[in-house]
């Protein structure tokens, strides 16, 4: 068979080369068209240099484009994935530096909190062009793929707005589980079976089952207690499934900057989190990480070229979703997962309008959806509070209503546990005036916001936050990775 793959925001060469050699392990799939499209012309070189030797190696009819020009990447595309990150480290970095002023600490800041919100307005203007380019110029009736972040309010604005078939896709799920599996003992993780729901970054295995065995509380507590890392990594994780009864899907370090007891003391920080790696909690984690990703990637591009020599193993199939639904769609080979769609009554103690993550089945009729999941009442309570604050920040986005965006930051549940209403007030104010390039929506209310920045006389502070570590240099890496092979 042959049809077209749009890749926006293929510069992020790693993730985009896992897509790609996934979707080829795909038999049916070695006849199709890659069209990669990026804003920089650098990584799109880099990454179809790498996709050409792939594709090289293993003597493939596979076509791979390249263009910064989207809309000619759209044409004709069946399917458009979605990975990019508006406004790059640089205006992430903002969305982490500027809250710490306020005693905000994150760990992400890419779901809500204030760093997820003004994410999402900076990617929510690009997700609707994005849209329109699809309805314009793909193939009638093609299916959006996103799996950038803040995933809940990219998709909502997609569907509610764009007006295109989209889906969001995270691997949240997956992680959690093969944890959930390690702990119980199990051979393999095909021995666990386990429905999962709520909202992306807030999902909940409601029901685990190991060999047909269901798993009740005080098994998996006791699982993970005994567990000689997950013990120590997961301490905040664990405390939240003693308390609500079910396990989270999310790490130790993206869970604790949603909820709004763990992260406000600066010195009840480190007895929460750990410090052996930064999805564990640390300030600025995954700021940190994505920038020795990217600067050991611009270094050792050579090695990473030559990798891809290497003839593609089937086995080594990732479990991202995105190639397991082509391949259902287009073959009728059934795939279950869990996805993020509109709720319609998905889950019936969550709000209609939406976007939750929860069950479903691909086939060559879409995506089916298991209806009337019910949360416990904890967990949908978490979950309210989120979607109320995604909500109020996807009609920000849309309307450029500056105080509309400081009301959902003002009710994100990590910033009302540690800010006054001035500081939030301020705080926005000033992530708007740095981030204005990528606000388009705001440029009417950037003047007013430097006009009372110049006259506040709200206090903020010089704080790196809790638990911050430095970027790590190149020799440091090598010599971290040099340990861990000597090690191994």
């Amino acid at each position: 068979m042959s049809f077209k793959i749009a890749i926006i925001g293929a510069g992020s060469v790693g993730f985009t080369k896992k897509l790609f050699t996934d979707i080829l392990c795909v038999p049916e799939f070695a006849d199709i068209e890659f069209a990669l499209t990026d804003l920089s012309e650098h990584n799109l070189g880099m990454i179809k240099a790498i996709l050409d030797r792939i594709v090289e190696a293993n003597s493939l009819p596979t076509k791979v484009t390249a263009t910064t020009d989207r809309r000619k990447a759209l044409e004709g595309a069946r399917y458009v994935i979605s990975c990019v990150r508006v406004g790059g480290l640089e205006a992430y970095a903002d969305d982490i530096r500027i809250p710490l002023k306020y005693g905000i600490d994150q760990c992400v800041g890419d779901t809500i909190c204030a760093g997820g919100i003004l994410y999402g307005q900076r990617n929510i203007p690009v997700i609707l062009d994005f849209c329109k380019d699809i309805r314009e110029l793909a193939e009638p009736g093609a299916k959006f793929l996103n799996y950038a972040n803040p995933m809940a309010m990219n998709t909502w604005a997609a569907i509610e707005y764009g007006k295109v078939d989209t889906v969001g896709l995270c691997h949240g799920v997956q992680h959690g589980a093969e944890q959930i599996a390690e702990v119980l003992g199990a051979k393999s993780h095909s021995e666990l079976d386990y429905v999962c729901s709520g909202i992306n970054h807030q999902t909940w295995f409601i029901d685990l089952r190991l060999n047909g065995r269901r798993i009740g509380k005080d098994e998996l507590i006791a699982a993970f207690e005994a567990h000689p890392v997950y013990s120590q990594q997961e301490k905040l994780r664990i405390d939240v499934l003693k308390r609500f009864g079910v396990y989270s899907t999310e790490s130790n370090g993206h869970l604790s900057e949603y909820l709004p007891w763990y992260r406000k003391r600066p010195d009840e920080i480190t007895r929460w989190i750990d410090m052996s790696d930064w999805i564990h909690g640390e300030t600025g984690g995954y700021l940190r990480y994505s920038t020795e990703t990217r600067n050991w990637f611009e270094t050792e591009y050579p090695q990473f070229l030559e990798a891809a020599s290497k003839p593609l193993d089937a086995s080594k199939r990732s479990n991202e979703h995105a190639s397991h639904i082509l391949e259902a769609l287009e073959t009728n080979r059934v795939y279950r997962g869990h996805f993020n769609v509109k709720n319609s009554g998905i889950i019936t103690n969550l709000p209609q309008d939406a976007i939750i993550e929860s069950p479903g089945f691909v086939d060559r009729f879409g995506i089916n959806m298991t209806s009337g999941i019910t949360l416990p009442e904890a967990c949908a309570a978490t979950c309210i509070s989120s979607i109320n604050v995604q909500r109020m920040s996807v009609h920000a986005a849309i309307s450029g209503d500056i105080d509309l965006l400081k009301l959902a930051v003002l009710h994100d549940p990590l910033v009302g546990a540690v800010s006054t209403p001035e500081e939030v007030w301020q705080m926005v104010d000033e992530m708007v005036v740095a981030q204005a390039r990528w606000l388009p929506q705001y440029a009417d209310a950037v003047p007013e916001a430097k006009e009372r920045l110049s006259k506040s006389k709200v206090k903020t502070r010089d704080w790196a936050g809790a638990a911050r570590r430095n970027v790590r240099s190149i020799e440091e890496l090598r010599a971290e990775k040099t340990a861990l092979k000597q090690a191994g």
